[in-house]
């Protein structure tokens, strides 16, 4: 309750939204001009105060089972969604358009997010966050709610939280407080899961970007993509196949010689200023190190689940506007919803939504009780997906010759929902 009235305050005495207007997008899409070519990153400008400490971090406890099957909010849960929903509503949506054109997020919106505590969400209480306890559905239903104004703002949005969310899970006590309190005392740094690699069918088990053992530590080699706000970023959470260890998490503060970036823009998730980052003989220490194998497996489970909550919100914003559309765009005298092709087709996307969803909150719910989830996160997976992507075309075929025009944004959240079954990390609940 103490969290949601928080928020509820933050959003009330903010003048963010009466003071973002299209002059701010101009700025971006003059900043993301700029982005061209490989580049040392540069942006980086806090120092992160090494602290030692290789015992385990402080971890939030486990959800407790009820013993009954219930998708119903808690209290906490509904008003968070409330108030995020708002926030997508009133700035996400209307300011979607622009941010893509500018191939970034406004500084305005990101700063809207941190107000909110979304990094602070599954940060454990001891450590200065939020959570009592581990709640992965509370990470779907907030991923959805703010992927129902845009997707690719969304994923900016979330972008740090993937990343204090992976330490707080995974990190050493050493790694925890020397990276969180950056995220819990407001100014909340740049920062990006990142896993993708520019391959064709990429697994992120079969990593070419590699750590060899060095005198003091690794040495970090290979080409990422899908990093989000990778220009800015100041703390990056790589993975990599690591000498001895297989595929793992590596903490990398940008500052480090050797990491460059590059301006790398998909046709979706253009407002997530998506960049590639080069790696060349980047030395990490040894406790540079985030969390197992096992850990890792984790986490890319953990950020397909959050990859499915966001398809939930698109999907729903698709769903909503055909649905409204048919009933009103008329053809030989009468509503095109009165086609039984039509109607069918609407409804299809409505049962193929909610089959998403109970999917998806199911692997969510495990997740967060600490039961294995690998069996629903791959159910999850494979719906989203393939009927995220079905739902973005659909909406695109219902609304004929204007879903295929910018005058309305289907096209845009078709294209949106293409990265649901290519991108890996980069979100995580």
């Amino acid at each position: 309750m103490a969290y949601g009235l928080r928020a509820l305050n933050k959003l009330a005495a903010s003048e963010t939204l009466d003071r973002i207007g299209l002059r701010k997008f101009a700025e971006r899409a003059v900043h993301g001009s700029t982005k061209a070519g490989f580049q040392a990153i540069g942006a980086a400008q806090r120092t992160f105060t090494k602290v030692s400490g290789s015992s385990q971090g402080s971890r939030a406890e486990s959800a407790q089972p009820s013993g009954v099957f219930d998708l119903t909010p808690t209290e906490d849960q509904q008003m968070m969604v409330d108030v995020i929903g708002e926030f997508a509503a009133e700035v996400l949506r209307p300011g979607a358009e622009q941010a893509e054109s500018a191939d970034d997020t406004p500084k305005e919106v990101l700063a809207q997010t941190s107000e909110f505590g979304l990094s602070l969400v599954n940060i454990p209480e001891a450590l200065g966050g939020l959570a009592e306890q581990r709640s992965a559905v509370t990470g779907v239903l907030v991923a959805e709610a703010l992927a129902h104004g845009d997707m690719g703002q969304a994923v900016a949005c979330l972008a740090p939280s993937a990343v204090a969310t992976a330490i707080s899970l995974w990190g050493t006590e050493g790694q925890q407080q020397t990276y969180l309190p950056s995220f819990t005392d407001g100014d909340v740094p740049a920062a990006a899961l990142v896993v993708t690699e520019p391959v064709p069918m990429f697994d992120p088990f079969t990593l070419a970007t590699v750590a060899k053992r060095a005198e003091s530590g690794y040495v970090l080699n290979g080409v990422k993509s899908g990093a989000v706000r990778g220009a800015e970023a100041e703390l990056l959470v790589v993975a990599a196949d690591v000498e001895g260890r297989g595929p793992s998490m590596v903490i990398v503060e940008t500052g480090t010689d050797g990491v460059a970036v590059a301006a790398d823009p998909g046709m979706g998730l253009r407002a997530a200023g998506l960049s590639r980052i080069q790696l060349t003989d980047v030395h990490v220490a040894e406790d540079a190190i985030l969390g197992s194998a096992d850990d890792y497996r984790e986490m890319v489970r953990l950020s397909r689940i959050a990859w499915a909550g966001l398809a939930l919100g698109t999907g729903r914003a698709v769903l909503e506007y055909v649905s409204e559309y048919v009933k009103t765009r008329e053809a030989f005298g009468e509503p095109i919803a009165h086609r039984q092709a039509v109607a069918f087709t609407v409804a299809d996307m409505a049962i193929e939504l909610e089959g998403m969803r109970l999917v998806t909150l199911k692997a969510a719910s495990r997740a967060e009780r600490g039961a294995d989830f690998a069996r629903e996160t791959a159910l999850a997976r494979r719906l989203a997906a393939e009927y995220g992507m079905k739902i973005g075309t659909d909406g695109v075929q219902m609304l004929g010759g204007h879903g295929f025009v910018k005058e309305h944004p289907v096209e845009r959240w078709y294209r949106d929902l293409r990265a649901v079954g290519v991108m890996e990390g980069a979100v995580l609940v």
